[in-house]
This record gives structure tokens, sequence and C-alpha cells, in this order.
């Protein structure tokens, strides 16, 4: 029986459990006819991995079949300060799951991407999770906030996104939103406005914004940073989800 170990980003968790990704994506987003779905995004850790900061050995005996020989679900191990301490090396790959289950699984590319020129919108997700707007790269963003030299405020750690802007990252006053799904689009221009004359590249659009959002408008894909190091997941083509992936992507247009 396969022993897995899982870090929950929506909300921030340690878990084990004998489900694996696909199995545990269903039950995480859909759980039970009394709990209401969602998306769920969680990273797959080494099993081997060890902190002392985890009591993971505990959690380990405690997943143990049920009465029945069904298998355990999961075992909470941490709820609080999880992704500060999980190394970057113990990270096996990244699974984003639909609110109906659907789950797909993203490797870690060899090297970021190149910074693009113009505005971004960033989603962070974990452990915090206002919506920023930026006229920094996603290295250069994170490096702004993991720097208590460069920034008032800082986190130990930030899983987060890029999501699209449309015409809005070229043009905030008078760029097309058409196809953009975000509420209050006037505000949006106003915040990209106002970078143009901030001298710190970023600007808050909603500080208690939901973790959850779209994933057809995720720009080119997801973010892991902690102290110096960063993980990137491309997210693949429109074409690559039409084709390869299609019974996920048509769960995400839902």
């Amino acid at each position: 029986m396969e022993t897995h170990l899982y870090l929950s980003l929506i909300p921030e968790a340690l878990i084990a459990s004998h489900l694996g990704p696909d199995a545990f994506g269903v039950y995480y987003a859909c759980g039970n006819a009394k709990k209401s779905r969602s998306q769920a995004m969680f990273l797959e850790l080494d099993p081997e991995f060890r902190h002392e900061y985890f009591d993971i050995e505990t959690g380990y005996r405690r997943l143990v079949p049920h009465e029945d020989g069904s298998l355990k679900r999961s075992v909470y191990i941490s709820v609080y300060r999880v992704l500060e301490h999980v190394p970057l090396t113990a990270i096996l790959k990244l699974y984003v799951t639909t609110q109906d289950g659907r789950t797909l699984g993203l490797d870690a590319a060899d090297s970021l991407p190149e910074s693009s020129t113009g505005f971004h919108l960033y989603q962070e997700i974990s452990p915090v999770h206002p919506r920023v707007v930026s006229t920094l790269g996603p290295k250069e963003f994170f490096g702004l906030l993991c720097d208590p030299g460069a920034s008032m405020v800082t986190v130990p750690a930030l899983f987060f996104v890029d999501l699209d802007l449309g015409g809005l990252a070229r043009d905030p006053e008078f760029g097309s939103s058409q196809g953009l799904p975000y509420s209050n689009i006037d505000h949006y221009r106003e915040c990209l406005s106002e970078l143009e004359t901030k001298i710190v590249g970023v600007k808050m659009v909603d500080r208690i914004h939901t973790q959850t959002f779209s994933f057809r408008v995720v720009k080119s894909g997801f973010y892991l940073g902690k102290g110096c190091e960063m993980l990137f997941f491309p997210m693949p083509s429109e074409e690559d989800l039409r084709t390869k992936h299609h019974k996920w992507w048509r769960s995400a247009q839902m």
C-alpha cells in the first residue's frame, strides 16, 4: 500500500494519504456530498522527506486502512507554516484540480521563462493570497517580497500564478479587456495606471481575494519561491490542453 505526502496549497496543509494524485484530487476538490466543491492545488512531496518542524513519522503511523479495508484518504500532519519549511528539492510535481475533480499534473521546468515587458497580474495563493498588478516579472516580483532590504512586507516562501491581462498589459487605459473574467475591470485599469507613477512597481488590486480563479486565464504558469530559489511549473498551451488533456480543459471552463 503506497504512502503519498502532499502539500495542499488551498488551504496550506501537509497531508499523508494512501490515494494517488488523481484520486486525491477528486477527494480533496469534491469531498463528500456535504462539502461544497472547489478547486484544489497541491504539491506531491518525496515520501522520504523529513523535517524537524513536522512530526511526519506519527502521521505515517496513523495512516492505516479503515476497518472495512478501504484506503485512508488523509491524515493531517500540519496546517501552519508548511510551505516555508519544505525545501524545493523535496517537491516532485504540482497538481491542479478543477472543482469537479479533474486533475492535471505539471512538472517543474529546468529554468524560469524570460521576463516579458508590460504589466503583470499575479494571484498569490499560499501562504497569503492578495491579487496584485506589477511592472516586475515573476522572478523580480518574488525577489522584492523575499528581500527585507527591498520591502517592508516580506514572506519566507510564496506560491503564486501570473494571470492574463489581455490588452491591459500594454495599454491599461484603452487596451481591450474582451474575454477577461475579472469583475470591476475599471478598478484594474486604475491600479495599472497608478503603477506608472509608483517607485515600487507593485500595486494591490484586492487584499483578500479568493485563492481560486479561472484556470483558462493562466498566462505562463505557476511559481514557487523560497529564499533565493524558484521553481516554475509551466502551463501547457491551450492547443495542448484541448488535444492532450481535453477532459481537464473542458472541466476548467465550467
